[in-house]
Protein backbone atom coordinates (compact mmCIF):
# COMPACT_ATOMS: atom_id res chain seq x y z
CA UNK A 1 0.00 0.00 0.00
CA UNK A 2 1.55 3.34 -0.63
CA UNK A 3 0.29 6.80 1.32
CA UNK A 4 -1.16 8.86 -0.84
CA UNK A 5 -0.08 11.90 0.55
CA UNK A 6 -1.72 14.14 -2.07
CA UNK A 7 -5.18 13.20 -0.87
CA UNK A 8 -4.98 15.02 2.51
CA UNK A 9 -2.90 18.20 0.63
CA UNK A 10 -2.70 18.73 -2.93
CA UNK A 11 -0.08 21.37 -2.77
CA UNK A 12 2.58 18.94 -1.37
CA UNK A 13 5.40 19.61 -4.28
CA UNK A 14 8.04 16.78 -3.10
CA UNK A 15 8.27 14.01 0.13
CA UNK A 16 10.75 12.00 1.21
CA UNK A 17 10.08 8.06 0.26
CA UNK A 18 11.35 5.08 0.18
CA UNK A 19 11.02 2.07 -2.59
CA UNK A 20 8.56 -1.09 -2.00
CA UNK A 21 8.86 -2.80 -4.94
CA UNK A 22 9.52 -2.67 -8.90
CA UNK A 23 7.44 -4.60 -10.83
CA UNK A 24 7.84 -6.76 -13.70
CA UNK A 25 7.26 -3.78 -16.31
CA UNK A 26 9.37 -1.64 -14.43
CA UNK A 27 7.27 0.60 -12.60
CA UNK A 28 8.37 1.95 -9.40
CA UNK A 29 5.91 1.71 -5.67
CA UNK A 30 6.82 3.79 -2.86
CA UNK A 31 5.82 3.72 0.65
CA UNK A 32 4.23 7.27 0.42
CA UNK A 33 4.04 9.72 -2.75
CA UNK A 34 2.95 13.09 -3.88
CA UNK A 35 2.65 11.88 -7.54
CA UNK A 36 -1.29 11.90 -8.17
CA UNK A 37 -2.16 8.38 -10.30
CA UNK A 38 -4.51 8.19 -13.12
CA UNK A 39 -8.42 8.45 -12.02
CA UNK A 40 -11.54 9.77 -12.32
CA UNK A 41 -10.49 11.73 -15.45
CA UNK A 42 -7.59 13.27 -14.55
CA UNK A 43 -4.31 11.82 -15.84
CA UNK A 44 -1.51 11.65 -13.14
CA UNK A 45 1.43 12.85 -12.37
CA UNK A 46 4.68 13.52 -13.88
CA UNK A 47 8.08 14.63 -12.42
CA UNK A 48 11.02 13.02 -11.00
CA UNK A 49 12.77 10.69 -7.68
CA UNK A 50 16.37 12.48 -6.77
CA UNK A 51 18.51 9.58 -5.56
CA UNK A 52 21.15 10.77 -2.87
CA UNK A 53 23.92 10.76 -4.77
CA UNK A 54 21.42 13.78 -7.01
CA UNK A 55 20.71 11.27 -9.88
CA UNK A 56 17.01 11.50 -11.00
CA UNK A 57 14.46 8.57 -12.48
CA UNK A 58 12.12 10.69 -14.96
CA UNK A 59 8.59 9.62 -14.16
CA UNK A 60 6.52 9.86 -17.37
CA UNK A 61 2.97 8.74 -15.89
CA UNK A 62 1.57 7.72 -12.42
CA UNK A 63 -0.84 4.79 -12.10
CA UNK A 64 -2.67 2.48 -9.43
CA UNK A 65 -1.01 -1.21 -9.59
CA UNK A 66 -3.61 -3.85 -9.52
CA UNK A 67 -4.45 -4.51 -6.47
CA UNK A 68 -5.64 -0.58 -5.96
CA UNK A 69 -3.75 0.46 -3.07
CA UNK A 70 -0.15 0.99 -4.27
CA UNK A 71 0.40 3.97 -7.02
CA UNK A 72 2.79 2.69 -9.51
CA UNK A 73 5.50 5.14 -11.05
CA UNK A 74 5.88 4.83 -14.65
CA UNK A 75 9.70 5.82 -15.66
CA UNK A 76 10.61 7.16 -18.91
CA UNK A 77 11.95 4.57 -21.49
CA UNK A 78 16.15 3.92 -20.29
CA UNK A 79 16.14 5.14 -16.66
CA UNK A 80 18.02 3.18 -14.08
CA UNK A 81 15.50 1.72 -11.66
CA UNK A 82 16.23 1.80 -8.02
CA UNK A 83 15.98 -1.22 -5.73
CA UNK A 84 13.76 -1.92 -3.24
CA UNK A 85 14.57 -0.32 0.01
CA UNK A 86 16.16 2.64 -1.83
CA UNK A 87 15.22 5.75 -0.17
CA UNK A 88 14.73 9.04 -2.40
CA UNK A 89 12.79 11.98 -2.60
CA UNK A 90 9.54 12.34 -4.96
CA UNK A 91 9.42 15.56 -7.14
CA UNK A 92 6.18 16.41 -9.32
CA UNK A 93 5.90 18.55 -12.05
CA UNK A 94 3.91 21.30 -9.86
CA UNK A 95 3.88 23.81 -12.80
CA UNK A 96 1.30 21.01 -14.55
CA UNK A 97 0.08 19.66 -11.64
CA UNK A 98 -1.41 22.74 -10.57
CA UNK A 99 -2.97 23.75 -13.93
CA UNK A 100 -5.00 20.34 -13.94
CA UNK A 101 -5.90 21.45 -10.44
CA UNK A 102 -6.90 24.63 -11.80
CA UNK A 103 -9.19 22.79 -14.48
CA UNK A 104 -10.36 19.95 -12.17
CA UNK A 105 -11.86 22.46 -9.95
CA UNK A 106 -12.96 24.49 -12.92
CA UNK A 107 -15.49 21.54 -14.10
CA UNK A 108 -17.06 21.04 -10.61
CA UNK A 109 -18.11 24.60 -11.19
CA UNK A 110 -19.13 23.72 -14.90
CA UNK A 111 -21.69 21.39 -13.40
CA UNK A 112 -23.10 24.05 -10.91
CA UNK A 113 -23.87 26.21 -14.15
CA UNK A 114 -24.82 22.83 -15.92
CA UNK A 115 -27.20 21.16 -13.68
CA UNK A 116 -27.84 18.01 -15.94
CA UNK A 117 -26.22 14.66 -15.11
CA UNK A 118 -22.63 14.37 -16.18
CA UNK A 119 -21.69 11.29 -18.60
CA UNK A 120 -18.04 11.48 -18.88
CA UNK A 121 -15.15 14.23 -18.86
CA UNK A 122 -11.65 14.61 -19.08
CA UNK A 123 -9.46 16.74 -17.10
CA UNK A 124 -6.07 18.46 -19.67
CA UNK A 125 -3.57 20.15 -19.01
CA UNK A 126 -4.94 23.78 -19.47
CA UNK A 127 -8.51 22.59 -20.46
CA UNK A 128 -10.97 20.15 -19.65
CA UNK A 129 -14.81 19.09 -20.82
CA UNK A 130 -17.61 17.29 -19.55
CA UNK A 131 -20.46 15.59 -21.44
CA UNK A 132 -24.01 16.23 -19.90
CA UNK A 133 -27.31 14.45 -20.67
CA UNK A 134 -28.92 17.57 -21.46
CA UNK A 135 -31.80 15.79 -23.22
CA UNK A 136 -33.18 18.35 -26.35
CA UNK A 137 -31.90 21.60 -24.35
CA UNK A 138 -29.14 23.98 -25.64
CA UNK A 139 -25.73 25.63 -24.16
CA UNK A 140 -26.34 29.32 -24.91
CA UNK A 141 -22.43 29.60 -24.16
CA UNK A 142 -22.61 33.68 -23.51
CA UNK A 143 -24.92 33.05 -20.61
CA UNK A 144 -22.89 29.67 -19.47
CA UNK A 145 -19.53 31.53 -19.37
CA UNK A 146 -20.80 35.03 -17.31
CA UNK A 147 -21.88 31.98 -14.94
CA UNK A 148 -19.24 30.19 -14.49
CA UNK A 149 -16.48 33.15 -14.34
CA UNK A 150 -18.95 34.63 -11.79
CA UNK A 151 -18.51 31.55 -9.81
CA UNK A 152 -15.08 31.32 -9.65
CA UNK A 153 -14.69 35.20 -8.88
CA UNK A 154 -16.95 34.38 -5.87
CA UNK A 155 -13.41 33.26 -4.15
CA UNK A 156 -15.53 30.26 -2.52
CA UNK A 157 -13.23 27.89 0.03
CA UNK A 158 -12.93 24.26 -1.75
CA UNK A 159 -12.46 21.78 1.41
CA UNK A 160 -12.69 18.12 1.63
CA UNK A 161 -14.72 15.73 4.12
CA UNK A 162 -15.38 12.11 4.11
CA UNK A 163 -18.34 9.95 4.67
CA UNK A 164 -18.77 6.19 5.15
CA UNK A 165 -20.15 4.04 2.45
CA UNK A 166 -23.62 3.90 3.61
CA UNK A 167 -23.97 7.68 4.17
CA UNK A 168 -23.57 7.80 0.42
CA UNK A 169 -26.02 5.07 -0.54
CA UNK A 170 -28.30 7.14 1.55
CA UNK A 171 -27.34 9.82 -0.57
CA UNK A 172 -27.60 8.90 -4.71
CA UNK A 173 -28.08 12.78 -5.20
CA UNK A 174 -24.28 14.15 -4.37
CA UNK A 175 -23.01 11.52 -7.27
CA UNK A 176 -23.10 13.41 -10.46
CA UNK A 177 -21.04 11.66 -13.08
CA UNK A 178 -22.77 8.61 -14.24
CA UNK A 179 -20.00 7.09 -15.86
CA UNK A 180 -17.39 7.65 -13.31
CA UNK A 181 -17.52 5.51 -9.81
CA UNK A 182 -16.36 7.28 -6.91
CA UNK A 183 -13.60 5.64 -5.38
CA UNK A 184 -14.45 3.12 -2.74
CA UNK A 185 -12.40 0.29 -0.79
CA UNK A 186 -11.54 1.84 2.17
CA UNK A 187 -15.80 1.86 3.64
CA UNK A 188 -15.15 5.54 3.07
CA UNK A 189 -15.74 8.00 0.49
CA UNK A 190 -14.03 11.44 0.05
CA UNK A 191 -16.44 14.76 -0.79
CA UNK A 192 -15.32 17.69 -2.31
CA UNK A 193 -17.18 20.83 -1.12
CA UNK A 194 -17.25 23.94 -2.54
CA UNK A 195 -18.51 27.07 -0.37
CA UNK A 196 -20.88 26.25 1.90
CA UNK A 197 -23.97 25.30 -0.56
CA UNK A 198 -21.89 25.70 -4.00
CA UNK A 199 -21.10 22.62 -4.59
CA UNK A 200 -20.50 19.23 -2.68
CA UNK A 201 -19.74 15.62 -4.55
CA UNK A 202 -17.26 13.08 -4.40
CA UNK A 203 -14.19 13.00 -5.82
CA UNK A 204 -10.63 11.69 -5.63
CA UNK A 205 -8.65 14.08 -7.42
CA UNK A 206 -6.60 17.33 -6.50
CA UNK A 207 -7.96 20.91 -6.11
CA UNK A 208 -6.99 24.19 -5.90
CA UNK A 209 -7.64 25.89 -2.25
CA UNK A 210 -9.96 28.53 -3.49
CA UNK A 211 -12.03 29.44 -6.77
CA UNK A 212 -10.45 32.56 -7.37
CA UNK A 213 -7.08 30.63 -8.25
CA UNK A 214 -9.03 28.81 -11.16
CA UNK A 215 -8.57 32.24 -12.68
CA UNK A 216 -10.83 33.74 -15.75
CA UNK A 217 -12.15 30.64 -18.37
CA UNK A 218 -12.84 30.55 -21.12
CA UNK A 219 -15.02 27.92 -23.29
CA UNK A 220 -13.98 26.00 -26.53
CA UNK A 221 -16.50 24.00 -28.55
CA UNK A 222 -19.48 22.77 -27.74
CA UNK A 223 -20.79 19.75 -29.65
CA UNK A 224 -23.75 17.09 -29.50
CA UNK A 225 -22.53 13.55 -29.07
CA UNK A 226 -24.97 11.39 -29.77
CA UNK A 227 -28.87 11.60 -29.33
CA UNK A 228 -28.69 13.18 -26.01
CA UNK A 229 -24.99 13.66 -24.83
CA UNK A 230 -23.50 17.71 -25.49
CA UNK A 231 -20.03 18.06 -24.67
CA UNK A 232 -18.63 21.51 -23.52
CA UNK A 233 -15.28 22.36 -23.28
CA UNK A 234 -13.51 25.13 -21.04
CA UNK A 235 -9.52 26.76 -20.95
CA UNK A 236 -7.84 28.61 -18.76
CA UNK A 237 -6.49 31.80 -20.07
CA UNK A 238 -3.47 32.20 -19.13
Amino acid sequence: MTTPLFREDAYLRSCEAEVTDVNDRGGIVLDRTVFYATGGGQPGDKGFLELDDGSRIEIATTVYGEDGTSIVHVPSEGQTLPAPGTKLAAHIDWQRRYRLMRVHTALHLLSVALPYPVTGGQIGDGEGRLDFDMGDDTVDKEVLLEKLNSLVGQDSGVTTEWITDEELDANPALVKTMSVKPPRGSGKVRLVRIGEDVDLQPCGGTHVSRTSEIGDLALGKTEKKGKQNRRVRIRLTD
